[in-house]
This record gives structure tokens, sequence and C-alpha cells, in this order.
């Protein structure tokens, strides 16, 4: 091999050891390997290196433009509350550990397949939350089956995962340099992701209560000593009208209980799960911060009066704060009626604590004491206004306090399905739609543009742009051609041996520098090998595809099992016995049908 091979291997190995390492941030690792690349090319101006122009060429790759975009585009459902809506209904109807899995590993991993699986289980991990409160269990028992299923569901459609766009991307790219490869359609990865999709939420949902931990929170929301009263009512016409307490989901919220109905011919007190609520009932409930928190995302309950409608500032650019009455405040002694809160303040007062005591009545009756909490809906700039006045000892925004927007739910539903009919249907080429779609949710306000701004992982973009990159020195330098040679001795030139070394190094790969970087430095390895044995391309495409998802191992090999590590309390050893048969799943599907769809 000559120097320039070397050079590459160093650089991709030092690139796989330090990620796999966790020595620095996963971007700037990457660059930096690249930046290494580039600047010996320009000292020595070798032709076996990439130029500076072909090494950054990844950073306006189509497939990393598309996965930013789609970034936005589930931005726009999560701020309206459009993944809720869309999957709401069927998660409300589970009972017991079993029906929750079937009804959230299914829609998620049919969503994953039409939308990047990634920003999908970042929409979901709060319904998940949810979810798991309302069936009293862990959420350890959830999230990691959910990123599970993002994956396998991901492996079905090229725009599944971002790792599906790139490798379809530089397949295209190939087919134009003359490689005699299959062009790869919005459906082609689905032969091997469909089935193995199928049986790996089978296996997960039989199998888990036995090989996944049953992990808690060491605090519990029900541990907040602050009660705060909150007034709700019921929509007229909503969804909740005739519903149960228990079926409007207002029975599983941890730490918070309803105290009193308010029907029009009289109150209720200490309501029974069994009863039914009306039009315009007026609800007071008394709960922890984040169970009242929770409650707003309940579709079919409004502030009485609707006084936050009121506001003059539009919902986009609300947020929910705390605020503490101090000794100096003006409306203390009046009731929040008398003391018209609203105009005074430009903020509409959501829920009042008072220490550990329950507040009765109306929430416009309760009379502002010297240290009550108060829950607000007001701009962000009203906590640069509170920090200037006394009426206030203590101002602070709200954790995943954002305001959604429900009435555009429908709205952002309709520009997903519009895109992916657009992309699937070929009308529209995926980056095309995508842009769109993300155009649509920040011109229809499902989404702010700095929201849209702040909901791309910018770090993921510029690993796969760098990768792109080291993968092009790869192929230039000989350095893929020298390792499809050791993987071919290796195999005896047999392709199903060729095939299953390339699916096994590339998961391996996977596993210990990500996804995007591993199908990228294995797809021209995976090119040179059918090449010298004299075999179509396009079967080890499509296993390099879908070897670099088949990340079950490990929390750090795929964006979303690293989402979840943390939250699910999980520890490596729960990723391992719960993956390996997951993945042994795939490699057997992929084997078996590979071949048959995809002749070599």
């Amino acid at each position: 091999m000559p120097w320039e091979a070397w050079l590459t291997l160093f650089v991709a190995g030092t690139l796989l050891v330090s990620l796999a390492m966790r020595l620095a941030a996963m971007d700037l690792l990457a660059i930096a390997c690249l930046s290494l690349l580039v600047f010996v090319q320009n000292i020595t101006q070798s032709e076996n290196l990439p130029s500076t122009t072909e090494a950054v060429a990844g950073f306006g790759n189509q497939g990393v433009i598309t996965i930013a975009l789609l970034f936005a585009v589930v931005a726009g459902l999560e701020f309206t509350g459009g993944t809720e809506l869309a999957t709401g209904w069927f998660f409300h109807r589970a009972k017991g550990l079993s029906s929750a899995q079937s009804r959230l590993l299914i829609p998620v991993a049919a969503l994953s397949g039409f939308l990047n699986n990634t920003p999908v289980v970042v929409a979901l991990m709060p319904v998940v939350t949810d979810l798991a409160k309302r069936i009293s269990v862990s959420t350890s028992r959830l999230l990691l089956p959910m990123s599970y299923a993002a994956i396998l569901g991901g492996m079905c459609t090229v725009i599944g995962t971002s790792t599906n766009l790139i490798i379809a991307d530089m397949n295209a790219n190939a087919i134009k340099q003359g490689v005699n490869a299959e062009p790869l359609n919005f459906f082609s990865p689905a032969a091997v992701g469909v089935p193995a999709t199928i049986l790996g939420v089978i296996y997960m949902i039989v199998m888990s209560r036995w090989l996944l931990p049953d992990r808690r929170p060491a605090v519990s929301v029900s541990d907040d000593p602050r009660q705060y009263t909150v007034e709700v009512q019921v929509e007229s016409g909503g969804p909740l009208v005739d519903r149960t307490i228990e079926q409007a989901g207002l029975r599983h919220l941890p730490g918070l209980y309803v105290a009193e109905i308010q029907h029009e011919d009289g109150v209720i007190a200490a309501a029974k799960p069994g009863e039914k609520l009306r039009s315009g009932d007026v609800l007071i409930l008394v709960g922890a911060l984040e169970s009242v928190v929770d409650l707003r995302k309940i579709r079919g309950l409004i502030t009485p009066d609707d006084q936050a409608r009121k506001l003059q500032v539009p919902a986009w650019q609300r947020t929910l704060v705390e605020a503490v009455v101090s000794s100096r405040c003006v409306l203390r002694g009046k009731t929040i009626r008398e003391g018209k809160f609203r105009s005074h303040y430009n903020a509409a007062v959501v829920a009042v604590a008072r220490g550990d005591k329950r507040l009765s009545g109306k929430l416009g009756d309760v009379r502002l004491e010297v240290g009550d909490v108060l829950l607000l809906e007001a701009s962000p700039s009203f906590l640069h206004r509170s920090s200037e006045s006394r009426d206030f000892y203590l101002v602070s925004a709200v954790k995943h306090g954002s305001v959604r927007r429900p009435e555009r739910a429908w709205l952002s539903i309709s520009i997903l399905f519009a895109m992916v009919g657009a992309a699937a249907s070929g009308l529209l080429p995926i980056m095309t739609a995508a842009m769109l779609a993300a155009v649509a949710m920040i011109g229809f306000r499902c989404c702010t543009t700095n929201e849209a701004r702040r909901s791309i992982d910018w770090s993921v973009l510029i690993v796969i742009a760098s990768a792109i990159g080291i993968g092009a020195a790869m192929e230039k330098s000989g350095a893929a051609s020298s390792i499809a040679a050791g993987l071919l001795s290796l195999a005896g030139g047999d392709p199903m041996y060729t095939l299953a070394a390339i699916f096994l190094t590339t998961m391996l790969c996977t596993e210990l520098i990500t996804n995007n970087a591993a199908a990228v430095l294995m797809f021209p390895i995976a090119l040179q090998a059918a090449s010298t044995i004299g075999c179509s391309p396009t079967p080890f495409v499509i296993t390099v595809m879908i070897a670099a998802s088949a990340s079950f191992l490990t929390p750090f090999g795929y964006q979303t099992n690293m989402m979840v590590y943390g939250v699910g309390g999980y520890r490596i050893t729960d990723y391992i016995r719960f993956g390996l048969p997951l993945t042994m799943i795939v490699l057997i599907v992929t084997l078996l049908v590979v071949p048959n769809v995809w002749a070599f």
C-alpha cells in the first residue's frame, strides 16, 4: 500500500479509537481527523488524497442537508403536539406493560420509516414518560424498546434514518461514476427492514419483562412538597366531553388529583374515577409542578375564560415561568381577579402554590399572599421585566414549559403526510419535499424560526459530513481496496461469507464510531469487495445500509440509544443483554433475504 493509504488507515483508526474512548466531543474528533488529511494533502499535493474541495464535499451533501431539514419538520410536530395527537388516542388505551409496549413500538416503528428516527424519539420521549406514569411502570421498560423500534423502523425506507439517506446518495454518485449498481428507491431497504422489524418488535414485547430491568428514578415527582392548585375547563365540543375522569387520563398523573368538579348545577367534591365530564365543567386540581405541566398536554382542557388567549403575545412566543410573590407586590392582599393580574403583568396565572396547603375554589378568587408561588404563562420578556420589578422575589423559567400550539396540530400532521407522500411517490426528491415541509412548518407557525434552528443537532451533521471526507480518502488512497482484500481472504472469495463479513465489520464499526461514520467508511470497502469477486455491488450496499443501523449492543453507536441511556437509568450490560438477540435476528434476516432479492 502507498503511504497515503497507511496515513488514511491511521487517521480512520485514530477516529475509531478516540470515539470509542470518548476522548472528546464526536464532532470535534471527526473534523480534527479530516483536517489532518486535508493539511497533509495541501502540503504534499498528493493525488492519492482528496483535495480540499473533495474533502469538504460532505458538508454540501444532499443527505446531510435533508437530515437537517427533517429535524426542523419534527420541531413543528413537537411544538404543536402533533406527535401526541397522532399517537395519544392509541396510547391512552394501554392497561399494562405488554399492552403499552405493543401500542408504543408499532407506531414508533411505522413513524420511523417515514421520518428520520432520531427526531421521532426526541418528540416521543415526553409522551413515553406520560405513558409510563399512566400505567405505573418504570420508563426503563419502555425507553430502550422505543429506541430499538425506531432503529428497526428506520431500516425500512431510505428516509427513515440518516444512514440510509447517506448510503443512497453515495450509491447514486457511484452509479454516475460508472459503478454497475442498482439505483435505490424509497422502499428499497424494506425487503430486509420490514421482516426484521416485525420479528424484532415481537421479540421485544415477549422478552423485555425478563431481559429489561425495572429501574426507577431516585426522586419521584410525587416527592415535590409544593402543592399547586390549578383550574381548567372542559372544552365545549372537545374530546373529553362525556368521558370519565379516568378515561380523560386525569387519574394517572402522579401527585395530581381532582379536588372538585364544578358543574352548572352544583359542585362535586372528591369526585370518583367514574364521574363523567360535561361540556364547560370547571375542574379544580391539586398536584406537583411536573404533573401540572403534564396536565396542559391533555387535549380538551382549556384555561377558564380563555385568559391565556387574551394575552398580547402570540402563543408561539409564550413560556411557563414560576414567580414568588414578594412583600412589595402591588397586588398583595387582592384576589387575582380583583387585581386584574393578566392586564397588569400581561401574564396569565395557570396555577398557585402556597407551601403544602391546598387552596380551595377558583383561581380568580385566590387572595395573593407573600410567598405564594405562581405558575404563569407569559412572554420570555416577562423574565427580564420582573428582574427589574420588586413585585416578585424570584422568577424562573419552567423546564419543558414551552407552550404548545394545539390548534395547529392537525396542520403539522398534514404537512408531514404531504412531505412523505411527495417523496414516496417520486413526485419530488426527498430533499425538496423536506425543504418545503420545513418552510411550511415555520410559515404556518407550527414552530418558529428559532425553534426550528435549535432543533437541529449540528454535532450529528458535522460527524456525518466529516466521515464522508474520510471515506473519500479511504477510497482514493487505496486503503479501502486493501481492507476489502483482507475481508475476501478471510471469506475465501465466497459471496455469502463476504456478505456476512461486511455485515459484522460494519456493525462493529457502528458500535464504536456511530452509525453514520461506519456507513460512510464501509461503503467504499463494500464496493471494492463486490468488484474483486465479480458480483453486483447492490447486495453489499444494502447490507452496509442495514448493518450500519443495527446498533443494539451499546448506547454509543446510535443517537437514540444515547438519548435514553441516562433518562432510563440504564447500564451497559442492559444493552448487551437485551440487544444481542436483536442483533442476531437482523443478521439472520439480512443473510436470508438479501441474496434472494438482489442476486450476486
